[in-house]
């Protein structure tokens, strides 16, 4: 099998402004201890990939770096807007795959089973409605993160006459916006700080190439 060079991009906004849907019933404090400590788990899943994460944050900037991913600086793009940039610089560094994950999943442990070269592949929430990860190739693929996502992500992977997978997986299916999801998922306010006893991972990032 052709053995491609993947890196991962995980979009991470503001901590302190994360987790909106959370404010009736959980204070900034926890919220963005919540919003930390998953990304936290993202970051350690995507071990041993070159890891990016787009964002527009000093501190997120910061805290990033810390566990050895490289920033790639996306002010005022969106997150549409920051994802296809990013895709772009990371292909541009000669990476011919991307994983691209939301930094709220709070169960997620690797993507290595994601990655098939040549082939797109989809990973939907629990609701079959977002997209919580992709991974495929660096050429150009529009980012239609919102409502419905998963379905105009299919669309167009299918329209592209690419290859296509769904890979339905209930650890990277869940993340955590409202709280539903919270009450879903098994965790509770405490989740912040069980989540956050992740280590930091040395990451093999190739970022310089």
């Amino acid at each position: 099998m052709h053995v491609v060079e993947t890196a991962v991009l995980v979009p991470i906004k503001a901590f302190r402004d994360a987790k909106g849907r959370l404010a009736g019933a959980y204070r900034p404090a926890e919220r963005a201890g919540l919003a930390r400590a998953m990304a936290a788990r993202v970051l350690a899943a995507a071990t041993p990939f070159a890891t990016f994460v787009a964002c527009d944050d000093d501190e997120v900037a910061s805290w990033s770096t810390a566990r050895g991913a490289d920033v790639l600086w996306t002010p005022g793009l969106g997150l549409n807007g920051a994802i296809e940039h990013g895709a772009e610089l990371i292909a541009g560094k000669g990476f011919d795959h991307v994983v691209v994950s939301h930094g709220d999943l709070p169960f997620a442990e690797t993507f290595a089973h994601v990655i098939e070269p040549d082939v797109i592949t989809l990973v939907p929430d629990h609701r079959f409605d977002g997209t919580n990860v992709q991974a495929r190739p660096t050429r150009p693929f529009a980012a239609r993160y919102g409502a419905g996502s998963f379905r105009a992500h299919l669309a167009d992977a299918l329209a592209a006459g690419a290859g296509v997978r769904v890979v339905v997986d209930a650890a990277l299916a869940a993340d955590i916006d409202t709280v539903e999801d919270l009450e879903r998922s098994g965790l509770d306010r405490r989740a912040a700080r069980l989540l956050d006893d992740v280590p930091p991972v040395p990451i093999a990032n190739d970022g310089d190439r």
